[in-house]
Formats: structure tokens, C-alpha cells, sequence
């Protein structure tokens, strides 16, 4: 028997905001393997930090070591994969932290999905607008090597497509400017929403 009501805590998602002194979000950095998300992702986090912000960063990586360690790498595991890290992220948002994360996330559609679990108020999407060329020059992983040689099915930008955002909150081009200065103009978005 499938038993799904809701339990209620006394503690309110708002009693937490108190707490922290800021509102949660989730800011969902999309963009190439290689593009910079995660260095971006990172330098923000440490300026935050900083600034007394409670954050927590969600990382592929890790995840695909512990939660999603079951998830292969299909169309549909990948999905799933972003599914099961925006439920975490809610879990956060709930508990009045700023979450961080940074994932290719190569469709439009997931990214909606991503957005509809969290909620749009919590949503803020940071396009990493890098070319394919300067990716595959980064390498940093060897990805794009194996990808080309055939080693790798299914990656983004070679043998799948990566969809550009719709409407991104904020679109980074990597090659006009460094990591730094789109730290400063997320945290100019990020000025009216904690």
C-alpha cells in the first residue's frame, strides 16, 4: 500500500530563512562538459561563503558516486540522474540553503523539469555559453578524445545535441570574460533574490 501524505513539521521553511538571514535558491549552472561551470561554480560558492551565505553545491561527480550510482549514462538515466538531484535540491531549498550546481543538463525540456520541481521562484538558470572548440581544446577530463575516437556514446556536443537556453537568467560567454567577472554579475542577480 502506497502511503504518500505529506507529514508536517513544526519547523517552517520560513523559521529557517530566519536562521540563515537569506532566502534559498537553486542557481543551475548548464553548459558544455568543459565549459566552466564548475570553476565558476566554485568561486561563487567561496564568495558566498564569505558573505555568511549557507550553501551546498551539487556535483555529478559525487552523486553519481553515492545516490545515483545505479544510473548509467542512456538518455533516460541522464534524466533521471537531473530528476533525482532537483528533488535534492528542493530538500535544500527547504531546509533555507542557496544550492549550487553545475551540470551539462543538454535539453530544454529537463531544464524545465528542473525548475517545475524546485519552483520558478527558486530557479535561477546561469548559462555557461562556451564553443565546442574551446571545450574540446580544455579537454581537462580527456572526454572529447574518447568521445571522438568512439569510446564514449551519447556525448554532449558530439554524438548528442546540447540545446541552447531559452531563457537563461544570466548567459556567461566564457571567452569575453574571466571566471571573476561573472561571479560579480551572478552576485548582482543573486542581490535581489536572497
Amino acid at each position: 500500500m502506497k502511503h504518500n501524505k505529506k507529514q508536517k513539521y513544526s519547523i517552517t521553511q520560513q523559521d529557517r530563512r530566519l536562521i540563515n538571514k537569506h532566502k534559498p535558491c537553486l542557481i543551475w549552472f548548464t553548459g558544455l562538459s568543459g565549459s566552466g561551470k564548475s570553476t565558476i561554480a566554485n568561486l561563487l560558492e567561496k564568495e558566498l561563503h564569505k558573505e555568511q551565505v549557507h550553501t551546498y553545491t551539487l556535483d555529478g561527480d559525487n552523486l553519481r558516486r553515492g545516490l545515483n550510482k545505479d544510473l548509467m549514462f542512456t538518455k533516460e538515466d541522464r534524466t533521471e540522474n537531473l530528476r533525482r538531484t532537483a528533488e535534492v535540491a528542493k530538500l535544500f531549498i527547504d531546509a533555507g540553503v542557496v544550492v549550487i550546481a553545475a551540470f551539462i543538463s543538454p535539453y530544454n525540456s529537463i531544464r524545465e523539469m528542473i525548475k517545475t520541481i524546485v519552483g520558478d521562484a527558486y530557479y535561477i538558470e546561469v548559462f555557461v555559453n562556451t564553443p565546442l572548440e574551446v571545450c574540446e581544446q580544455r579537454d581537462v577530463k580527456g572526454l572529447y578524445k574518447k568521445a571522438r575516437s568512439g569510446e564514449i556514446k551519447n556525448f554532449t556536443g558530439i554524438s548528442a545535441p546540447f540545446e541552447i537556453p531559452e531563457q537563461p537568467t544570466l548567459e556567461i560567454k566564457t571567452v569575453e570574460e574571466c571566471p571573476e567577472d561573472a561571479v560579480k554579475r551572478i552576485l548582482e542577480v543573486l542581490k535581489g533574490r536572497l
